[in-house]
């Protein structure tokens, strides 16, 4: 049976993409070698076996900690409903979630009446069901040296990419050319909330027919 090394899991609104303002449940699995300067969830990069607890310390977090709990797609599935979450939206994140299979965690909760989305950096196989919505956001020439899959970028349903300066926006026009992605909806999302970065990802968004992504969670203050 598949076991999931879980972070974190809560309830919340979507901030960014498609499924901005969304009611979901997000479910942060620990583990990422990807090594992104700018990560907001650095805590979840290391699978330290001393920081293993139980599923209510994981649950009950206050704050943010690299301490984690193995679970089975059942486990998640009932602590759910136990905790009698309204929303029927499942964003699967990280860390980086696919490095594990997570077609068996999916096909549950499809199977119970959620709708699953997944979080992905790009840089590893996406394993998962037909049904799942799969959010790349690529990260290109990151410290892990991880390069991203083509796999990864044919699968996505939305590409959602991280900038700060132009040259980000390069390496993501360079990939849509080297993929030759054309349909797939693209989310420009300014890596900080200042003025600089947002005016260069509305600019680019404008030149490009793109989608601005704001992290909307961050400006109104909730996880």
């Amino acid at each position: 049976m598949t076991q999931y090394k879980i972070n974190e899991l809560f309830e919340t609104i979507q901030g960014e993409g498609s499924f901005t303002g969304q009611p979901s449940i997000f479910l942060r699995l620990q583990g990422c070698p990807v090594g992104c300067s700018w990560c907001d969830t650095k805590h979840t990069w290391e699978i330290n076996l001393d920081s293993e607890v139980s599923s209510d310390v994981v649950v009950n977090k206050k704050a943010e900690t690299d301490e984690w709990v193995n679970l089975s797609s059942a486990d998640i599935l009932y602590i759910i409903k136990t905790k009698d979450y309204k929303a029927k939206h499942v964003v699967i994140t990280g860390g980086e979630p696919c490095m594990v299979d997570l077609i068996p965690l999916c096909q549950l909760l499809e199977e119970n009446g959620y709708s699953t989305q997944i979080e992905t950096s790009g840089t590893f196989e996406v394993i998962t069901t037909d049904k799942c919505w799969v959010t790349v956001s690529p990260k290109v020439n990151m410290r892990g040296g991880y390069e991203i899959l083509a796999s990864a970028m044919r699968r996505a349903d939305e590409i959602k990419h991280p900038i700060a300066t132009t040259q980000h926006v390069e390496d993501l026009k360079a990939l849509l050319i080297q993929h030759e992605i054309t349909e797939t909806p693209v989310y420009l999302q300014p890596i900080s909330q200042k003025e600089r970065a947002t005016k260069l990802a509305i600019d680019s968004c404008i030149e490009n027919n793109w989608r601005l992504s704001i992290q909307v969670h961050k400006y109104i203050g909730i996880e």
